[in-house]
């Protein structure tokens, strides 16, 4: 991938990928690396013909590309330009159209991250021990300032992706679903927001 981050300011292309086919498409992609339309619709239960319309759609808005790396005569190979996409929900807030699509891909995540859970607790005997101690979630709830929410969420993406590049050879490195959520809640004794 060329670059790290694509932070979408157009509620257009926030749109754009907020289709539950496109989003499938684009995690397969920056999860397993470039492929062709034949190979992710035989991964994704779904045709081909599906595969390479959303494909297209997602490349015209700048998610992905033709592998230039990886040509094929036959079939073009496809790979995701960045590795995130990021978006501020203040900007999509102010059109309909941002703010169903926001909210479409925050709804997006949390199935994925259920999925992601309930696959793991089903197939937890399948891995090693090292790994049944290593994954799991926590939640707790302390006092923060939005600044210091923000600071957060910069150092621990910092943190992850010096982590990736530090394991990216490892032969025990596997693909790790890291989710971080934060979110205020309502304090009667001091208002809100």
């Amino acid at each position: 991938m060329d670059h790290e981050v694509f932070h979408v300011d157009d509620p257009r292309t926030l749109k754009a990928v907020a289709h539950p086919l496109r989003v499938r498409l684009l995690g397969e992609l920056r999860t397993n690396g470039p492929a062709t339309a034949t190979e992710l619709a035989g991964r994704l239960g779904e045709s081909s013909g599906a595969t390479s319309y959303h494909l297209r759609q997602l490349a015209r808005y700048g998610f992905v590309e033709a592998d230039p790396d990886r040509r094929d005569r036959r079939e073009r190979r496809w790979r995701a330009i960045h590795r995130f996409t990021s978006w501020s929900d203040v900007e999509m807030a102010a059109t309909a159209e941002g703010r169903e699509a926001a909210a479409f891909l925050r709804r997006r995540q949390l199935e994925k991250l259920t999925a992601d859970v309930e696959s793991f607790e089903r197939e937890c005997d399948l891995w090693s021990e090292a790994w049944v101690e290593a994954a799991g979630m926590s939640d707790v709830v302390v006092r923060l300032s939005p600044a210091t929410v923000a600071s957060l969420y910069e150092r621990v993406s910092a943190m992850l992706l010096e982590a990736a590049e530090r394991d990216r050879d490892d032969p025990d490195a596997r693909p790790v679903a890291v989710v971080l959520a934060a979110h205020p809640r309502r304090d009667p004794a001091a208002g809100h927001g």
